[in-house]
């Protein structure tokens, strides 16, 4: 008798927590997603790192708005790759790089864990550069030094990794509110044309040489460590509360927190291009750096709008470096089952951009080309992430038949692939001939 009542314990249990969750008033069920949200804007920070403003900022000043649909497409695939990734780590209790090393061939697996940690030198590359252009137009700071000073942010990461995730979190997300807030005050400052915004936001256009920057964009709004971290990082919420045990509860409130952020995120990403294309294309000035981009708008904006792109430019690279070093430590553990230490593997990870980083700084290599390239790069290893991502999902014996992919977020995944792939295949193509 007692072995049966251990078998239907779990189920009474639920039955409980269940009349629990529905007694509860809408003030209460508001209190805990509060509480459970947050690690969609951790997510969203990614979506709005330096390398995003390189490319918005080079697609603004040379197309105009033309590419602001862009952005709200890649926008909308970011959601929807964040909600299947989320969807994963909830179910399977594993990030998509462990899902890839147990589904997976040795080969295939070796091969995704490559192309992953590319991906995660390439962000960190742009937020080496975006940092150190922030040190060089609020302080003054050499590129180079700013540069080296941005590697040092291994204290700070120490530093956070030993108060915990939530604060961690909860410092990320003030960030992200700071740079929200500035990006208001630009487009107040820039007085942009509504009309041009409602039409280019949803009406299509490639004009000619825009391809690069239009993949560009897409790259650094769909960012592959991103979708990484998310996986894993639902861990952390799934034995918050034991009334949110219950899967579809579990994801029902992800899905709200990442629509929620990433909404923020690419408001702001919209914003970033739509003051370009309002403040330098306008006066049909073409910005070929972020440092031009700082010292012309103050003849044109004034200094509270040049200094507070500075300062959110900051903030931006720094919340960025914190989210990719969790990423990155989440895809090699994931990947290889090693356990390195955070700071071990920073130090690695720093010394490989930074080389780099330095060494196009000093030949005098354009910021802003550093910036658009690597989100490039970004773009052209995203199908590597999202096509296992969708696999799994898909696959009702990871999934299970209850979370498996319905016919119709199927087709949703492939048509978003296929945008991704034939993006990049055109990219391919244009650098070709």
């Amino acid at each position: 008798m007692l072995q049966y009542t251990k078998l239907l314990y779990p189920a009474l249990q639920y039955v409980a927590l269940s009349k629990e969750y529905s007694a509860m008033t809408r003030r209460q069920r508001m209190f805990y997603f509060i509480r459970f949200s947050g690690l969609g804007l951790v997510v969203g920070v990614a979506y709005i790192d330096p390398g995003n403003w390189g490319t918005d900022i080079a697609a603004g000043s040379k197309f105009g708005y033309s590419l602001l649909w862009v952005v709200v497409m890649s926008n909308v695939i970011g959601m929807f790759m964040q909600y299947l990734s989320s969807k994963l780590g909830i179910i399977t209790g594993f990030s998509l790089a462990e899902n890839c090393r147990d589904n997976l061939s040795k080969s295939k697996s070796f091969f995704l864990w490559i192309t992953a940690e590319i991906a995660i030198i390439a962000t960190d590359l742009a937020e080496v550069v975006g940092a150190a252009i922030a040190f060089y137009l609020l302080f003054g700071i050499p590129l180079i030094y700013g540069a080296i000073i941005t590697g040092l942010d291994t204290l700070l990461i120490l530093g956070l990794e030993r108060i915990g995730i939530r604060k961690v979190e909860s410092i990320i997300v003030g960030m992200m509110v700071l740079i929200a807030s500035i990006y208001l005050l630009e487009i107040y400052l820039s007085s942009p044309d509504g009309t041009q915004i409602a039409y280019h936001a949803i009406v299509p256009e490639l004009q000619s040489g825009s391809v690069v920057i239009a993949v560009g964009i897409l790259g650094a709004t769909v960012m592959p460590h991103a979708i990484f971290l998310h996986s894993a990082m639902m861990k952390t919420r799934k034995s918050m509360f034991e009334i949110l045990k219950y899967p579809k509860r579990i994801i029902k409130f992800s899905t709200v927190d990442t629509i929620f952020a990433l909404s923020v995120a690419g408001l702001i990403n919209g914003a970033i291009l739509v003051m370009s294309a309002a403040t330098f294309h306008q006066n049909n000035i073409v910005i070929e750096s972020i440092e031009a981009a700082y010292e012309t708008l103050t003849p044109l904006l004034g200094n509270v709008s040049s200094t507070a792109f500075g300062i959110a430019l900051l903030a931006s690279g720094l919340a960025s470096s914190v989210v990719a070093t969790l990423s990155g430590q989440i895809i090699f553990e994931g990947f290889t089952k090693f356990k390195a230490k955070l700071w071990q593997r920073k130090i690695v990870i720093r010394t490989i951009t930074i080389i780099p980083a330095i060494i196009a700084i000093y030949y005098g290599v354009n910021t802003l080309d550093i910036l658009v390239i690597s989100q490039v790069i970004l773009s052209l290893q995203l199908p590597f992430t999202i096509i296992p991502l969708v696999y799994f999902t898909s696959k009702e014996k990871i999934m299970g038949k209850e979370y498996v992919n319905r016919t119709h977020t199927k087709i949703i995944a492939v048509i978003a692939v296929s945008i991704i792939i034939i993006l990049n295949v055109l990219l391919l193509n244009y650098m070709f001939s």
